[in-house]
């Protein structure tokens, strides 16, 4: 019979051979920058965090055996954020209705984020910063009379770059 290592172990194990713990993914903070630092309410889920290189495939003339691929430049997939619907006083839903409620008559004002894994003492212990992020996107999981869920807001945003902070 095979042993079956404790996960937990696996992971101290791992997180002291990369010099220090790795982090909980369910313990976050959203930091909108444009609203004093404020905090706006807790996030259920925070999807997007990454970055792809574009390639340009090129042909070589009489070279079969392989296509060249040359680097384009980076895209970075939409930041999503998940969570209970929060009241119409949160800076987000503020800043969100302004967008898309203004019919493109206001001038778009992009903001920056940060997100941050927190350690055990709430401190940052990972953090990405994503500039000139603005909403893009801002929709309402379905309402199902037979379930017992919260109602979930679903807030995409654009950015022009992002970069690991810690």
């Amino acid at each position: 019979m095979v042993a079956i290592p404790d996960a937990g172990l696996m992971s101290a194990a791992l997180g002291a051979m990369l010099g220090g713990s790795l982090p909980a993914a369910f313990h976050f903070r959203v930091v909108f920058s444009a609203t004093q630092g404020a905090t706006d309410t807790s996030f259920q889920e925070v999807s997007g965090i990454g970055s792809e290189m574009e390639l340009e495939e090129v042909v070589e003339g009489g070279e079969n055996r392989y296509v060249h691929r040359l680097p384009k430049g980076v895209r970075h997939p939409r930041l999503v954020l998940k969570r209970g619907v929060a009241d119409a006083s949160s800076p987000l839903v503020i800043w969100c209705k302004s967008v898309f409620e203004s019919g493109c008559h206001v001038a778009l004002v992009p903001m920056p984020i940060l997100v941050f894994l927190l350690d055990e003492n709430r401190l940052p212990s990972r953090g990405w910063f994503f500039a000139n992020a603005y909403p893009v996107n801002w929709k309402m999981d379905p309402f199902n009379a037979t379930g017992n869920e919260v109602a979930i807001e679903e807030i995409e945003l654009s950015y022009n770059h992002m970069f690991r902070i810690v």
